[in-house]
């Protein structure tokens, strides 16, 4: 195989087995959008409940497969683990000599370009950095969602244009990132968006301990739709967090500080949200002790 066809003017990769390893809240449903646009979803890979039950629902008849076998049936592999999980996978698979040329590896980090592929796959595997700049519940409801959502794309020379049209087949408008350019990118997603839920919890709860009944209906007014989820949970709940603290992805976090290391001002913002998030992160159950030592190690602040 030499990878996707470019066909016609609309440069659209042609038909593809497409095979999904790890099957969280982004992959199952970016996977049913190229299904739903033509291509075949051959397997998927799911080790919990919560990962079987999706690929259930938003794959049904595909059948949950170990990560190498999903890799031995398809052409473009959707890498979607976690961001610091993305090469050790990657490695792994290469170790058990399931790559093979011509395939497409794709992975949905951010933070991250093909460079953290390049070196963990053989000679002939094409790497794809596909992120969508959109929150995922892990239900149909993402469908939707999709339609207009902006991707951030970054690819080999030659290969942007398989990239540009995997993301148009998923609904969304594909802008293009440099790969020096990822972790900023990131970065700054996370401050514009991720660090509101963390402001909307804060704020929601102040109003809510001087007898304020309706936070939401208070904030909503001056805030925008991207934190609707967190106003429904308001006051003082953390289940509308999202991004790399409550994950606890200390590298990822290790990343966007370097990145804003000339944007002081943004720096220093981001550290003290950043530290806000991971208290209520840890306060809510999203993260154990552990991770929060990594975050707050991470962040330099005591």
């Amino acid at each position: 195989m030499n990878g996707p066809e470019i066909t016609g003017a609309s440069r659209r990769p042609g038909r593809l087995r497409i095979g999904v390893v790890g099957a969280g809240r982004v992959g199952a449903v970016l996977a049913a959008a190229l299904r739903e646009a033509g291509h075949e979803v051959v397997a998927a890979s799911g080790v919990s409940e919560d990962s079987v039950s999706r690929i259930e629902t938003l794959l049904p008849g595909v059948p949950v497969l170990p990560p190498d076998e999903v890799v031995r049936g398809a052409e473009l592999v959707m890498l979607t683990v976690p961001d610091d999980s993305i090469e050790e996978v990657a490695r792994g698979l290469a170790k058990l000599g399931v790559w093979r040329a011509g395939q497409f590896a794709m992975h949905t980090s951010g933070r991250h370009g093909i460079d953290i592929l390049v070196d963990c796959l053989p000679g002939g595997v094409i790497p794809l950095a596909i992120h969508p700049a959109m929150t995922f519940t892990g239900t149909s409801l993402d469908r939707a969602r999709l339609t207009d959502a902006m991707f951030a794309v970054t690819a080999p020379p030659g290969m942007l244009p398989v990239a540009q049209a995997l993301a148009v087949e998923m609904g969304g408008e594909p802008v293009c990132i440099e790969e020096w350019d990822r972790p900023a990118y990131h970065a700054a997603l996370v401050h514009g968006a991720n660090h509101v839920v963390t402001a909307v919890t804060q704020a929601s709860a102040l109003l809510a301990r001087i007898g304020v009944e309706e936070p939401a209906r208070v904030l909503g007014p001056l805030t925008h739709a991207s934190v609707d989820g967190a106003l429904r949970d308001a006051p003082g709940a953390v289940s509308s967090l999202t991004g790399p603290v409550v994950r606890g992805d200390a590298g990822t976090v290790a990343a966007h500080l370097q990145s804003l290391e000339k944007a002081p001002e943004m720096l220093h913002a981001y550290r003290a949200m950043a530290r806000a998030t991971a208290d209520l992160a840890l306060s809510g159950g999203r993260i154990g002790p552990a991770q929060y030592a990594d975050l707050i190690a991470t962040l330099g602040v005591e």
